[in-house]
């Protein structure tokens, strides 16, 4: 999602996207699978600043439908999923772990 001031984060993460169903078209026929995983905003240690920064927090609060920061082992499902045998035919794909954001409009 766009933001003032994060254009090339912004560009990067859709030419992530791209890249990824790109992929998936060329390799797909060799039995290789490519997918993604998007998160959303994660309270990590490379980003406390943000996490303790209020006016930030309330942002991510007001923007994200679950109005929290993520925690980072709320990732691991995704991965463990798409590494499983359930995801044998997913292929091209980007899974949002971003509560919600990429809903909003």
């Amino acid at each position: 999602q766009a933001r003032k001031t994060i254009s090339a984060y912004t560009t990067s993460k859709a030419g992530v996207v791209g890249l990824t169903k790109a992929l998936a078209v060329e390799l797909g026929p060799q039995g290789i699978r490519c997918n993604g995983i998007a998160p959303g905003f994660f309270a990590t240690e490379m980003n406390t600043a943000l996490v303790n920064d209020s006016e930030f927090t309330a942002f991510v609060s007001g923007r994200t439908p679950m109005q929290r920061w993520g925690d980072p082992d709320e990732l691991g499902g995704a991965a463990v999923f798409l590494l499983s045998k359930a995801a044998s035919y997913v292929n091209g794909n980007v899974i949002f772990v971003d509560g919600g954001l990429a809903c909003q409009v």
